[in-house]
């Protein structure tokens, strides 16, 4: 057995043993993805050995807290891949004015940026008000920082520029006051929102909502977790409602890639089939 076949096992031995102890299931995600930040994981909190990691992680409950951060991604950023929102504005806003109130689920929701951007989409769009977004993770830290709804200032500048290239309607600036933490969005743009824990690789749907948007987080699953996911927002999603996906993800080859057809089939936004 070479050094990475071994590393490999100690990584299986590990994620077994954070469901039993913490009920946290990374057993199914992508062994590449977290071959890497395990290594970080390591670097960081200076362990030669994977298993000198996992005894840390396992007898020291607030480091595994903060380990967190290497088990789930947190990179995003606001109108992320503008062309999707542009899509969502042109595809799904126009369907979703047909009915009296709408549900939308941010399924791994990260920092919190693109259920901030999807409020701002929806209040120009005459649409908040009748709106509730759930905004999901498994990541408590994730999701505080999430519902703060403050970044750093000099992030603003690529949300701006984002923001437009997504047909916004007016200036980002119109949404954010700034002081020494950094921006701070419009609390009035979250007056609709619910952030909850909720875990793709264990949990249930929770609510029949109207539009899906899990982006870039099946890139982190493997096959079967994948699968499940989209079964869940399957059974979530209202007659010929919408799903938006990452640029680098696809129902092609899924178990229910027949039960959704493209709205949007550049932009990743995708129709449940009739």
């Amino acid at each position: 057995m070479n050094d990475q076949e071994l590393f490999d096992l100690e990584l299986k031995v590990l994620v077994e043993a954070i469901y039993q102890r913490y009920h946290y299931d990374f057993r199914n995600y992508a062994v590449s993805s977290l071959r890497r930040r395990m290594h970080q994981a390591m670097q960081r909190y200076e362990c030669a050995r994977l298993s000198d990691l996992q005894h840390r992680l396992l007898h020291e409950p607030e480091l595994f807290t903060q380990a967190m951060q290497f088990f789930t991604v947190q990179v995003s950023e606001m109108f992320r891949d503008p062309a999707y929102f542009q899509a969502l504005r042109e595809h799904a806003v126009p369907v979703l004015k047909t009915y009296p109130s709408i549900k939308l689920w941010v399924a791994g929701c990260s920092t919190g940026e693109e259920v901030w951007s999807l409020a701002i989409l929806l209040q120009e769009e005459g649409l908040l008000d009748r709106s509730i977004i759930y905004a999901t993770d498994i990541n408590p830290a994730a999701l505080a920082a999430a519902e703060s709804g403050t970044y750093g200032i000099d992030r603003i500048a690529q949300f701006s520029r984002n923001y437009l290239q997504a047909g916004g309607h007016g200036s980002l600036s119109d949404y954010y006051t700034t002081g020494y933490d950094g921006a701070m969005f419009d609390r009035r743009l979250r007056r609709n929102v619910v952030f909850a824990d909720h875990s793709l690789a264990t949990d249930t749907v929770f609510s029949e909502v109207h539009l899906v948007s899990c982006r870039n987080v099946l890139i982190y699953f493997n096959r079967p977790l994948q699968d499940r996911a989209v079964g869940l927002f399957r059974e979530a999603l209202v007659h010929r409602g919408f799903l938006g996906l990452g640029s680098k993800e696809s129902l092609q080859f899924g178990e229910h890639g027949n039960a959704f057809e493209a709205a949007a089939r550049e932009q990743r936004l995708y129709r449940k089939a009739a």
